[in-house]
């Protein structure tokens, strides 16, 4: 049970208070956290930002996206009204020093029996950080290491654009703050799935032993979303989804996945073991590397405008809304199994998971004509409907003796009936507590750009477009060659294995193409092009071996 100090006032400034990232995810969050009792007695919440606006039309603000999950029926609105009470604005430039000097000034108005604890949250672009930092630092508004009380600051990513970028932010932020003040937030680690890795990996015995590379093939980490940048073009443009998403949201996970047992479960030793894992990586190669930019499609009757025909992005972009890359872990555990890291924006559906893919039954009984039994695989699925799913061979009941895939699946919403915590509210607890084990410590950072900046930095100097793909599918076929091929898949020759399956947005036909000799069933077709394949991907045409290589796999026979 999470606890907190009631013994201390607490101030709370929110650093760009009128934007969205604070009115949909901190106000909320504060506000549940607040209705469960994890918020002192006494407490304050100033927001700031550069629109103009008085107390009363920034708490109307706030109203409109806070929820009644944990306070329902009339509790709500009493709940409420005192949660905003304790709000007020002020507004003023991030780097106006006099302007925080007067937020200053507002905080030490309010009476304290004690000098409160103070949290700063910067919920502003990176590019004003430093300025806001500077401003809260010359105001005189963090306290040094001999009081009692405690100042610390959240800030959001992304923290610098490669490695450079970062270490300049990390050491000018440090001429304010100290390291042991500052959480670099990333809310993927606050989401519940997320937070279970480590017990699913180290409180079960089943897992640890098989753990490593002689029982798994490969790991998958995917993040998909079924919308467009939604008029954020402007801000997305200029990271992409490398930046964005990959670098640190799925980074994160697969060192929550690949990282050795830490000694203690504290924030040192479980940090400390994610930075050995990154340290581990091999930077990126282009042959591992994957981009694609969705173009305009239909998808069940809607038209969908494509990501450079948005108002907020450039003509001629050349950003990224889909990757994938193949990472490889330089150590005893993982060495030769591959991580498959895909994310993107304008897919055909929203969904965040991690599959471990185990390696074939050596001399398997049960292998026959048509092939053998399919491999393990264990899903986690983060967003939507989490759940954890491990897919096993078993013998379909009767006086046949046939072998089915069946799942073995734990769904939280089945099986718990507490309410799961947004992951803003996980986080922001922890940062009350002083707990730092779910934030990115510097040479995590560090780490993690060391493994992306090389081959971003090729990526801009090559001036490569990326691959186009029809809003609403599955993303660019070249990666599901790339993976294939990672994989072991051989195709006849070079010509086939450069098909791509037809996109509207470069208006190409496929007729008698594997994609559509797939769609139409013409699996004799298929064979007479491809050796000894046993499975075809109904969506793209790709054939394996082993079906747990597709994404719609169907078996290669009439």
């Amino acid at each position: 049970m999470k606890t907190i100090d009631d013994s201390r006032k607490l101030n709370i400034v929110i650093v760009g208070a009128s934007g969205d990232l604070a009115r949909r995810k901190i106000f909320p969050a504060l506000f549940a956290l607040y209705c469960q009792g994890y918020l002192p007695d006494k407490f304050s919440i100033f927001g700031f930002a550069r629109s103009k606006m008085d107390n009363q039309s920034f708490r109307d603000k706030i109203t409109e996206h806070l929820t009644c999950r944990y306070a329902p029926g009339q509790e709500c609105a009493e709940r409420m009204d005192e949660f905003l009470a304790a709000c007020s604005y002020l507004s003023g430039d991030y780097g106006d020093v006099e302007a925080f000097r007067r937020l200053k000034g507002e905080m030490d108005s309010v009476p304290s029996d004690s000098q409160p604890n103070c949290l700063f949250y910067m919920a502003v672009p990176p590019s004003v950080f430093l300025d806001v930092a500077n401003s809260i630092g010359t105001a005189g508004m963090i306290y040094d290491e001999s009081t009692e009380a405690w100042s610390r600051v959240v800030i959001e990513k992304p923290f610098g654009r490669d490695r450079a970028s970062s270490d300049e932010l990390t050491a000018k932020l440090g001429g304010v703050f100290t390291e042991e003040q500052i959480y670099r937030i990333d809310h993927y680690l606050g989401k519940e799935v997320v937070q279970n890795l480590l017990v699913l990996r180290f409180a079960n015995l089943i897992f640890e032993p098989i753990w490593r590379r002689e029982y798994i093939s490969r790991v998958d980490i995917s993040w998909s979303e079924d919308l467009d940048v939604a008029g954020r073009g402007g801000y997305f443009d200029e990271y992409g989804i490398i930046r964005d998403v990959m670098q640190n949201h799925l980074l994160q996970m697969l060192a929550l996945i690949a990282m050795e047992p830490p000694a203690v479960l504290n924030a040192r030793d479980i940090r400390d073991e994610k930075v050995k894992v990154l340290r581990s990586i091999a930077p990126i190669v282009m042959n591992n590397l994957v981009r694609g930019q969705y173009c305009a499609a239909t998808v069940d009757g809607v038209e969908h405008i494509g990501y450079t025909e948005d108002d907020s992005v450039p003509s001629d972009s050349s950003t990224e809304t889909y990757a994938a890359v193949i990472l490889n872990i330089r150590n005893a555990r993982w060495d030769g199994v591959p991580f498959f890291m895909r994310a993107g924006k304008g897919l055909a559906a929203k969904s965040t998971e991690i599959s471990i893919y185990f390696r074939d039954v050596p001399g398997n009984m049960f292998c026959d004509a048509a092939g053998c039994p399919g491999v393990n695989k264990l899903k986690i699925r983060i967003q939507p409907d989490e759940a954890v799913i491990l897919e096993i061979n078993n013998k379909a009941p009767g006086l046949g003796f046939e072998l089915t895939r069946q799942s073995l699946d734990l769904h939280y919403k089945n099986v718990f009936n507490e309410e799961i915590p947004d992951a803003y509210e996980s986080l922001l607890i922890d940062v009350l507590q002083g707990e730092e084990s779910l934030f990115i410590r510097h040479d995590e950072l560090a780490a993690a750009w060391d493994i992306f900046t090389p081959i971003l930095h090729a990526v801009e100097e090559s001036g490569i477009k990326p691959e186009l793909y029809d809003f609403g599918s599955n993303g660019p076929i070249a990666a599901c060659e790339m993976f294939a091929e990672e994989c072991g898949i051989k195709f006849d020759n070079d010509e086939l294995r450069r098909e791509r399956m037809s996109h509207k947005c470069d208006e190409q036909k496929h007729k008698g193409h594997l994609c559509v000799l797939a769609s139409e069933k013409k699996f004799d077709e298929l064979q007479t092009l491809v050796k000894d394949a046993k499975f075809v991907c109904f969506n793209c045409g790709r054939v394996a071996h082993d079906e747990g290589n597709l994404c719609n796999p169907m078996p290669l026979k009439g």
